[in-house]
């Protein structure tokens, strides 16, 4: 079990955490990393998961004849865009990752941040370009600390609404460091494809352990931090307030992830205050 390689200490200031994943990296990764959700839940750790789910999205609406774009990084979303974003990401997505958890035999509750009005949010700064994407303004923190409390592992889909109950496609990085800081989650752990964020030094690759947000600024500004990596560090960078202190970038392919993250070993990338 999980609990034989995590001291007390570290279960005792790590008993919480929201894990934000994208879809393919989700269905890419092995089932041992699922086992150990199952393991680190029956351990009395509390996983939360918000998930993206963008290349099935883009699949989808091509399958459609849809056309889509993107501006900074954000998905312009029309109503019939929305419509293929939620289909994709509160549908199949969500409901694959519960299956995935519960075939291992954990268990877990799938919704989106419409149910129950959960990710409240407003339009972005830039909405004139690409239209229904939403700006987190609030969380009911409630909701996913009591599905916690039944025993459930949280899955959340990405989709918001406003006051008048109008959707908005959410960046799911964002998302996560919404979920997290409202619920006084004391980590974030960005689960990826890469070992962390990547710097060249003397001419090799090499993953940076630890960043602040000032090194961030500068990587982004010197193209070393470039595309997706951008929102990712982007909500690192705006949720790390409160009691998150920490966000953990990691390949979801190593092995015992999760428990090596709680325990406090140097794996990925931690951006810090």
């Amino acid at each position: 079990m999980v609990q034989d390689a995590i001291d007390r200490d570290a279960k005792a200031t790590a008993r919480l955490f929201v894990m934000k994943c994208g879809g393919s990296t989700l269905a890419a990764l092995p089932d041992s990393f699922f086992e150990e959700l199952r393991d680190l839940q029956a351990d009395g750790i509390q996983p939360v998961i918000v998930h993206g789910g963008g290349p099935a999205i883009s699949e989808n609406l091509t399958k459609l004849g849809i056309e889509s774009s993107f501006v900074n990084g954000l998905r312009v979303t029309t109503e019939e865009v929305l419509d293929v974003v939620e289909m994709t990401l509160a549908g199949s997505i969500n409901k694959a990752i519960v299956r995935r958890i519960q075939g291992s035999g954990g268990l877990a509750l799938g919704l989106s941040g419409v149910d129950g009005n959960l990710i409240t949010v407003r339009p972005v700064d830039n909405s004139a370009e690409v239209g229904l994407v939403g700006e987190v303004t609030g969380v009911k923190a409630e909701i996913v600390t009591g599905i916690l409390a039944l025993g459930y592992i949280p899955v959340i889909a990405p989709i918001g609404v406003d006051a008048g109950s109008q959707r908005y496609n959410i960046n799911a990085d964002t998302a996560a460091g919404a979920v997290a800081s409202h619920i006084d989650s004391p980590q974030m752990i960005v689960v990826t494809d890469v070992p962390g964020i990547m710097r060249t030094i003397d001419g090799e690759k090499v993953v940076l352990p630890s960043v602040t947000v000032q090194e961030i600024e500068a990587l982004i500004a010197s193209g070393e931090i470039y595309g997706g990596m951008i929102p990712k560090v982007r909500a690192a960078i705006d949720c790390i307030q409160g009691n998150v202190s920490e966000v953990v970038i990691v390949d979801g392919k190593e092995p015992h992830v999760l428990g090596r993250v709680l325990q406090g070993e140097d794996i990925g990338t931690r951006i810090v205050r």
